[in-house]
């Protein structure tokens, strides 16, 4: 990757360079051991998303896809290498990326409307009480939720959950949509519908993502570009797949497709590959 030269000379801001919108640069995350080792989690990560671009990150548990994810968030620092977006170095958590969590995390006590304005209030402090509440009814009605926006996280179901924790991420209006797993925890058939939910949402309103998965159909549904993992440790990238159907999807033309199958076929020979080789 290209490297670009800093232009900032306070060493605790974030450093500026050339934007490239999401910029993930030889990243290394390593631990160290109780005998004074090291045990390498990641190896050596680069890419590039672009701004409205769509990614999917598969791999075998351990390969350090959700480090990479946290990384991306702020929410774990690298050992080495760096991460920019949108021309800022990440150093910490911040507005400009949210993340949706595979168990929800949404505050019991608060309703589904009040999950999302709480997201509101604490991000964009400086608008007006009707603009939060123009932008939590808007985020509402984006999500399907408007019937259940009085109702607590108990007395709605799984998919319900998600899609309050999808509200709440694209209602502060974030530059970058991170996804760990979002669809993990529901049933095949609440699954697929969110899945089409989700994928409506972004192809009216276009933004970068990056989406942690362990299923290979559901990178192919959703994404423009599926990031193959290696096996941990010390995992690296393997492969990237272009997808190659337009948004917005069919899926049920798409599986009768050669190419669907043909892409669908490599991706999981690359995983057969690593998993036999994990053995």
């Amino acid at each position: 990757m290209t490297k670009y030269t800093s232009v900032s000379t306070n060493t605790d801001e974030p450093s500026i360079r050339r934007p490239g919108f999401l910029e993930i640069d030889n990243i290394v995350k390593s631990y160290r051991t109780a005998d004074g080792g090291e045990f390498v989690v990641l190896n050596g990560i680069d890419l590039t998303v672009g701004e409205d671009e769509y990614i999917s990150v598969i791999g075998h548990s351990g390969c350090g896809k959700s480090t990479l994810l946290k990384i991306v968030a702020g929410l774990e620092k690298p050992t080495s290498g760096g991460v920019w977006l949108d021309g800022r170095e990440v150093r910490k958590p911040g507005s400009d990326r949210m993340m949706v969590f595979q168990h929800y995390g949404l505050l019991p006590w608060l309703t589904v409307r009040e999950n999302i304005r709480l997201a509101v209030d604490e991000v964009l402090e400086n608008a007006s009480r009707a603009e939060k509440i123009s932008i939590v009814n808007e985020h509402l009605a984006m999500v399907n939720l408007n019937a259940a926006a009085d109702k607590y996280p108990d007395e709605i179901s799984g998919g319900m959950k998600q899609r309050v924790g999808i509200a709440r991420a694209l209602a502060i209006r974030p530059k970058m949509l991170l996804m760990d797993e979002p669809f993990g925890a529901l049933d095949a058939l609440t699954r697929g519908k969110l899945q089409r939910q989700v994928l409506d949402i972004w192809e009216s309103h276009k933004q970068a993502v990056m989406m942690i998965t362990h299923d290979v159909d559901e990178a192919i549904y959703m994404s423009d570009r599926i990031v193959l993992m290696t096996n941990g440790p010390a995992a690296t990238i393997g492969e990237i797949l272009e997808v190659p159907f337009e948004h917005p999807r069919d899926r049920a033309a798409m599986r009768e497709s050669k190419e669907y199958y043909d892409l669908r076929n490599h991706a999981l020979n690359f995983l057969d590959r690593y998993f036999t080789q994990d053995e």
